[in-house]
């Protein structure tokens, strides 16, 4: 498979993925499940199922001790970012927080003409146009609600630490497969989790039945170890910029969970909004393409 097709086809399934978030983390939160412990076990479910995934295909765990130290700085990169979204989940909706959520792409773009001198054509500059609008259409929200500032604060820095981390990768290219490579991102972002739990004095409770137990699955296999892992493929493939506004599949993703799993209705609105948010995708693609 050409490389920038297998980049983008990632990129789509990265997205997906990530875009299962709130699934499991909103029916943790409702059972009482503080966000230290959700983030412990998402995270450390996630190193034991990529160690699983390792030692089957008998894949090496070693690592050069330079090495390590920028995975450490990659796992704290996307675990904080992963910390301080799931807190803004305690401050507004949850479909709030994935819509500010998305202007990651922006900052990956400024960031990237910024410090690393690419070039913002206008094909990048009505794609992320295009996804912002179709977001903002995604809200479900009635006009009534008051926003937090905390709430708002919080995930503009996870929307932040993610972008640095999409840039990160992006800049590094050590000599390990993308199977290895993730695993030893969420192996420090575990620590990073464990860190944050001992600072802010959250106590990792205890998960009881099958219901939370399939919850904490769900957050360690489809948004951690499958959308970190086609992330990584997709940033090696196609580059920052096109990978994070890959990442306007996210909120469609929890539409689709919203319509298909809790009955929400699906309205013109929405269509449209998907409609403008699979058009900046489709740009991203073409413009690849005839580049080629």
């Amino acid at each position: 498979m050409d490389n920038k097709v297998k980049g983008f086809i990632a990129g789509i399934l990265a997205a997906i993925f990530y875009g299962t978030n709130p699934l499991g983390t909103l029916q943790l939160y409702q059972d009482g499940i503080n966000s230290s412990s959700v983030l412990f076990y998402r995270y450390a479910l996630a190193v034991l199922m990529f160690a699983v995934w390792m030692l089957f295909r008998g894949e090496s765990f070693r690592i050069k001790w330079g090495h390590a130290i920028r995975f450490a700085m990659l796992g704290v990169f996307f675990a904080l970012s992963s910390t301080t979204l799931y807190l803004s989940f305690h401050y507004m909706d949850a479909g709030i927080a994935s819509t500010i959520l998305f202007c990651y792409p922006i900052m990956t773009a400024i960031l990237m003409i910024a410090f690393f001198h690419e070039k913002f054509t206008w094909p990048t500059t009505l794609s992320i146009t295009l996804a912002v609008t179709g977001i903002a259409l995604l809200y479900r929200g009635d006009g009534t609600t008051t926003l937090s500032t905390v709430g708002i604060t919080l995930v503009i820095l996870s929307s932040l630490l993610y972008a640095f981390y999409i840039i990160s990768v992006n800049q590094w290219t050590p000599p390990y497969d993308s199977l290895k490579f993730t695993f030893w991102i969420v192996f420090f972002g575990l620590f990073t989790v464990l860190g944050y739990s001992f600072v802010v004095g959250d106590e990792i409770q205890l998960l009881h039945g099958v219901r939370e137990w399939a919850c904490a699955i769900q957050l360690a296999l489809m948004p951690t170890v499958l959308s970190l892992f086609f992330m990584t493929i997709a940033i090696k493939n196609i580059g920052s910029t096109p990978s994070a506004i890959m990442g306007a599949l996210e909120p469609v993703t929890a539409v689709f969970i919203g319509v298909v799993i809790f009955g929400e209705s699906f309205t013109t609105r929405l269509a449209i909004g998907i409609i403008l948010i699979l058009s900046a995708v489709l740009l991203i693609i073409l413009k690849s393409h005839h580049h080629d």
